[in-house]
């Protein structure tokens, strides 16, 4: 059963600690990795994040085993099963690959948004390589039938740079256990190139070494080294804080364990939200964020390579009557929701519009008013939850629909805003309950 909560803030100043859970992006890699290894890579600092917990358990279950886990003289084979990842997408991609290195045959399926989401272009890919993957309902989405091990029949494949990092990413995992290797040909501009940057770096830890030579990435047949891989908190989830300093009227917080030099690309957030007079100083291993009153300047934002973070700036310019233009939402359509249209739809409650004109999205702050209360659809979408919480800086009460909806990247995120001063108020007992479950 969907719960609403209402968050208000009295005062319009900030200030606090705030510890965030492990990065979801880095963590949901370093899984996969770690089980690719055969126990060489451990994993510290794992988020609580339920895409990185279904993730988990999926590898967990008895389709998840590697083949050298069996014994040489073993006739066991295994079942086929079904593991359901829920509305979890990036679970879904990774383990497309992932399962067709494993003994067995399983059907992997989500939620029905999921059964929405294309996937097609990773599965291509795969069965080029020789993977033996089938379509359980419709082409060209989950759920997906897998039998696991299969003979290579090319080490070249090309894909287009123009769609989700996640299937480039999903093949450079699994790259190193492939007997002929492994060559990508990126087609066309990389979208969301940071992510398949970090992809690298954190296999590069792990001791997979490769070679970028243009438009090519390279991955040898070789072998894990010991290693652990330490997750670092959550840039993504870091934006929220970002976006609640740009709309307080004074601001100071301090999130721990972020660090300048992150993998992450969402960690640009730093120099977006310099434009809205936020300051970013790291020292005592950590960020510290200030809010400094000054003019705003910039017109023109291009999300390309950080496209989880469109939604938080855009709210941001939206309560602040900026007419911003925004470019490299391509990717948004096919998220947990229409992300464009959901902007549209709840943006036009403070009689904000945002136009649509090819690949370019502009903000006409013209008709913007404030509501002395305002009801924002959540759409199954974490992310609009968090980038929509902010306006309770300028709005007297923000409802917010389905506040679990948070638990898939950032479960404690309301717990966080009541520790700074944020008034939470849920209907029946679902915050009782959510404060029972989160606290230490």
């Amino acid at each position: 059963m969907k719960q609403n909560i209402i968050l208000s803030k009295k005062s319009k100043s900030v200030s606090g600690t705030v510890q965030l859970t492990g990065s979801k992006s880095e963590c949901n890699r370093a899984l996969i990795i770690a089980a690719l290894s055969n126990g060489k890579v451990r994993v510290e600092n794992v988020s609580d994040a339920a895409d990185t917990v279904t993730l988990a358990q999926a590898l967990k279950s008895e389709v998840g085993s590697r083949k050298s886990e069996v014994t040489s003289n073993s006739e066991i084979e295994n079942p086929k099963s079904e593991i359901n990842i829920g509305p979890a997408g990036t679970a879904m991609r990774f383990l497309t690959a992932y399962f067709t290195l494993e003994d067995g045959e399983v059907i992997l399926t989500g939620s029905e948004r999921m059964k929405q989401r294309p996937i097609g272009i990773l599965v291509n890919a795969l069965r080029e390589i020789g993977a033996s993957i089938e379509y359980a309902e419709n082409d060209g989405f989950p759920p997906l039938k897998i039998k696991g091990g299969f003979e290579q029949k090319t080490d070249s494949i090309s894909i287009k740079g123009d769609i989700s990092s996640q299937y480039i990413t999903a093949l450079l995992l699994i790259a190193s256990q492939l007997p002929l290797s492994l060559t990508l040909k990126i087609e066309g501009e990389l979208t969301s190139k940071p992510y398949v940057e970090m992809t690298l770096a954190m296999l590069q830890q792990a001791g997979i070494q490769h070679q970028w030579e243009g438009n090519s990435i390279h991955i040898a047949k070789q072998e894990f080294k010991q290693t652990t891989l330490y997750v670092e908190p959550d840039w993504s989830a870091a934006s929220y804080w970002y976006a609640i300093a740009a709309l307080a009227d004074e601001a100071e917080l301090f999130l721990p364990g972020l660090t300048s030099y992150s993998l992450q690309g969402d960690s640009v957030i730093t120099e977006i939200m310099a434009n809205f007079g936020i300051t970013s100083q790291f020292k005592n291993g950590g960020v510290h964020l200030k809010k400094e009153i000054k003019p705003l300047l910039r017109k023109i934002f291009d999300m390309k390579s950080c496209p989880d973070l469109a939604q938080t700036v855009i709210v941001v310019c939206a309560a602040l009557g900026h007419d911003a233009t925004f470019t490299g939402l391509e990717t948004l359509k096919i998220k947990e929701t229409d992300r464009v249209a959901a902007l549209q739809n709840e943006l036009a409650k403070i009689g904000v519009k945002l136009i649509e004109k090819g690949q370019v999205y502009k903000l006409d702050c013209s008709e913007k008013h404030i509501p002395e209360k305002v009801f924002i659809n959540t759409y199954d979408d974490h992310r609009m939850a968090m980038a929509f919480a902010p306006l309770a800086l300028v709005i007297h009460e923000v409802e917010i629909e389905d506040y679990m909806v948070v638990e898939k990247s950032y479960p404690a995120f309301w717990m966080d805003l009541q520790k700074v001063g944020f008034e939470v108020k849920g209907y029946g007992d679902g915050i009782a309950y959510y404060a029972v479950t989160h606290l230490d």
